[in-house]
């Protein structure tokens, strides 16, 4: 896919980072995001930043690889929490009060429990992990597997085998005992995973991080009860003498009392212990106890400890980093609520900031401007040398340039939908994607429009920097992306320095400009396949005004290039320009002396193929200069078009204001020839438009299509009333009138009166083109009712001999009738003295 636009530099490969990047290895970085356009914070907490200077691999990660940070995934952790909380609870309540022997729904639930912990074993040896040292995203099937059955495996396996159940199945009868409540601890590895879920949730910002923590507090607390209470209830249960317990010097009958009565009276002593609040009914009552107690109270005063300095370190202050990012979170979206942002820029202010607090969090940039530029240059060297090499504009440019400009790039993080460079803005710097992929939008004042995309180790921004020009697209991310800032100047001090290498860059620029805009016949007929030429470029300067880029071709032509060179079908730059409607270059082109008159392999001027692309700016450019050397210009026009045939093109040459009548070099006129071509419709089109037959020196004989006297009958028509109108516009419509005195003569016409409002024009002299700040003040006068009366003022005004001058407009467009002027038009008197001048300058010694 290519873009289709003149402006842009930048090709649109699909490639890029969706979403992850693989490596050989089975590494990937991750990003949560794929290719989906939506975005919103709950994405946030799924990002990974990729290593500096890394990129996606070509292969693409295992379908049978679960990624930890899927949403489906997550859900299914959360599941798991609530069964290992479950877990947490029941197995010392089972031990303590049903003598490790669960009944009823118990059992039944203990063993659909331990099924969902053997199929999460299961599913862990598909899920991806996080390489600590790299921190990329690994989906290597047998990394994974080698990981898990190396640390978690065996445990997981032990908590999750029931050995009662086994025990039943092998001898037929419920054991219990110590060996069997002793196993059972090994439930508790599962709390992991309580712990992992709470320290996702303290970095999801959508959750408050204060509420979480205490919610972590609470949850340590309640399981430090519950579990000393079923101790407490353990001990007083297995003790020989029950009714000298804590709870048998109460109620004598404890365990006659009802399960819910013996749980709450154990978790009512087991908090006033913690708390220290003293005792009352409840105290120890045998050395079994005490002992307990006191290794219980030893244990509070750690646990409280901790408690106190958490609760004390979150209301006071807090985890300071986490905070600021908090308050600085909260600022934004108060910001954005006071001000009625939108919901996409609010959504682009917290992403930004989400993904700064991760990647200050890596303390990466930190670092780097820590240590000496000779270790930063080794860095740089090493992380984006082969990203910074094997971009298009720095291929075959020498290893020095290219140590020089890496070690001046900044690396750059930049969330998914966030603009990097935006339409219209001034050209400061040039990105060069090293990961994730960046969306190519041209705005064309109604809607945007995407025209392609970028992957790694693709530039954007250059053509700007090179020409010094505003940016002609913008340039959004669609995914995570990772990104090299090298500033403008940075990147002509390199070419500057090494002019070499700046010769390679710019026909490395200008080899990509062909091949984008579909233009590798300006390669000349030696090119290659590819269209590479073996680096060469010989139409330098052809190319450059193919592009638009009237800045860069200025620079070229400074330097001494010749602006009349051609390519394999004689094209020159001015053929280029005047085809494509880039006023800006034919402008340039002529200040620097090119030939406006040299003529292509197939007889085309520069006129004509402005005219032929309907460019009628650039045509009125050429044509008036022409109009100095070449009196018979227009009729030269004419004639071609209607040796050719093309109606169309006579159309618009006609809309200009040129005399149907103009004759050639020759003497011939424009239906002459069409009558000696054997051309009936333009011959007819011609006559119908104004055409004199008499003119035309006809003999009156038949031609082969058409007879003189089917002519003069049209134009009998044409002279009793049949006007025909050509359209410059939907909206401006202008009517040839038929007469017989005023034939061949185009005017709009008028609905003025005399006690109308006249309007006022500023009148100056010499050319539109050649004039600048520098040159004489004009003079604002009323407009007359005629163009004899506006000649006599402006002759009186400007003291100058109006009758035999030229008056043209801004675009330097002939004014023959005071019909076409309007209110606070610009006209410009051009005398012969002027003439003669223009013709003798530099920028038209072809004329």
């Amino acid at each position: 896919m290519k873009i289709s636009s003149f402006q842009s530099s930048t090709s649109t490969s699909s490639g890029g980072a969706s979403g992850s990047a693989g490596s050989g290895s089975g590494t990937s970085t991750g990003t949560g995001y794929g290719t989906s356009r939506s975005f919103n914070l709950r994405n946030l907490s799924k990002l990974m930043l990729p290593p500096l200077g890394y990129s996606q691999s070509p292969a693409g990660p295992d379908k049978w690889v679960v990624s930890p940070l899927d949403s489906r995934y997550r859900c299914w952790e959360t599941f798991m929490v609530i069964l290992v909380a479950y877990s947490a609870w029941v197995y010392p309540f089972e031990v303590a009060f049903m003598n490790a022997s669960p009944k009823g729904g118990l059992e039944f639930a203990d063993i659909v429990v331990d099924l969902f912990f053997a199929v999460d074993i299961v599913l862990t040896f598909f899920v991806a992990f996080i390489d600590s040292k790299t921190q990329l995203l690994v989906r290597n099937r047998n990394m994974i597997t080698f990981r898990y059955l190396k640390t978690f495996f065996v445990l997981d396996v032990v908590s999750t085998i029931p050995f009662q159940g086994l025990a039943y199945l092998a001898t037929g009868e419920v054991r219990e005992g110590l060996a069997y409540s002793v196993l059972g601890v090994f439930r508790l590895w599962r709390l992991r995973k309580v712990k992992q879920f709470f320290t996702r949730l303290e970095k999801d910002i959508r959750f408050s991080y204060f509420w979480i923590r205490c919610a972590r507090l609470i949850a340590v607390t309640l399981f430090l009860v519950h579990y000393a209470g079923c101790l407490y209830y353990l001990i007083a249960d297995r003790y020989p003498n029950r009714d000298k317990t804590w709870i048998g010097a109460v109620v004598p009958n404890f365990r006659q009392e009802s399960l819910w009565m013996r749980y709450i009276s154990c978790i009512y002593w087991s908090i006033t212990t913690m708390t220290t609040v003293g005792y009352g009914d409840l105290h120890a009552q045998n050395n079994v106890e005490m002992i307990f107690n006191i290794f219980y109270m030893l244990f509070n005063l750690g646990l409280t400890a901790y408690l106190i300095g958490n609760m004390t370190n979150l209301v006071v202050e807090g985890t300071r980093r986490t905070m600021e990012f908090r308050n600085s979170i909260r600022a934004a979206s108060s910001f954005v609520c006071r001000n009625r942002l939108p919901p996409r820029l609010q959504q682009q202010i917290l992403a930004y900031m989400c993904l700064k607090f991760r990647a200050d969090s890596l303390n990466q940039q930190q670092l780097m401007d820590q240590l000496p530029k000779s270790i930063c240059k080794s860095i740089c060297e090493h992380l984006f040398l082969p990203v910074v090499s094997e971009v298009y504009l720095f291929r075959q440019v020498s290893r020095d340039t290219l140590l020089f400009l890496v070690t001046r790039t900044k690396p750059e993080y930049i969330p998914p939908r966030e603009d990097v460079v935006v339409q219209g803005e001034a050209a400061d710097d040039v990105y060069i994607v090293v990961s994730g992929e960046v969306e190519v939008i041209h705005f064309d004042g109604v809607r945007e429009q995407v025209v392609g995309a970028l992957g790694a180790r693709e530039i954007f921004g250059e053509v700007s920097a090179l020409s010094d020009r505003a940016q002609c697209f913008t340039f959004r991310t669609r995914t995570l992306s990772q990104l090299l800032r090298l500033k403008q100047a940075t990147l002509k001090e390199a070419m500057q320095s090494k002019p070499a290498d700046s010769v390679v860059i710019i026909k490395n620029f200008l080899t990509h400009q062909i091949e984008v805009h579909d233009m590798k016949d300006l390669l000349g007929e030696n090119a290659g396949e590819d269209g590479s030429n073996g680096g060469n470029i010989p139409c330098n300067l052809l190319t450059v005004a193919a592009t638009g880029n009237s800045s860069f071709l200025e620079d070229l032509l400074r330097v001494g290039m010749d602006p009349d060179v051609g390519d394999s079908k004689g094209r020159t730059a001015l053929h280029i320009a005047a085809s494509k409607g880039f006023e800006e270059c034919v402008l340039v082109l002529l200040r620097h002396g090119c030939n406006a008159n040299i003529k292509d392999a197939q007889g085309n001027t520069a006129l004509w193929q402005a005219i032929a692309a309907r460019h009628h700016k650039v045509f009125s450019i050429l044509y008036h200069l022409a109009r100095v050397s070449n009196p018979h210009a227009g009729g030269d026009l004419l004639c071609l078009a209607a040796r050719r045939g093309d109606v169309d093109t006579l159309r618009e040459i006609l809309k200009h204001g040129l005399d149907v009548d103009s004759e050639d070099r020759d003497g011939a006129t424009a239906l002459r020839v069409a009558l000696a071509e054997g051309k009936a419709d333009v011959a007819r089109f011609l006559v119908m438009n104004g055409a004199s037959v008499d003119k035309a020196n006809l003999d009156g004989d038949a031609t082969q299509t058409v007879s003189v006297s089917e002519l003069r009958e049209l134009a009998k028509k044409r002279e009793v009333g049949h006007p025909i109108t050509i359209y410059d516009s939907p909206a401006d419509p202008v009517t040839v009138v038929g007469s017989s005195g005023d034939l061949g003569k185009r005017r709009v016409p008028s609905t003025r009166s005399d006690s109308a409002h006249w309007p006022r024009v500023s009148v100056y002299r010499g050319h539109p083109f050649v004039r600048n700040h520098g040159s004489e003040a004009g003079k604002l006068i009323n407009l007359p009712a005629t163009m004899e009366e506006f000649r006599a003022l402006v002759g009186e005004k400007l003291k100058v001999d109006a009758e035999k001058a030229l008056v043209l407009n801004e675009e330097a467009a002939e004014i023959d009738s005071v019909d076409v002027i309007r209110d606070n038009d610009k006209l410009f008197i051009v005398t012969e003295e002027h003439m003669r001048m223009l013709a003798s300058m530099d920028s038209v010694p072809a004329l």
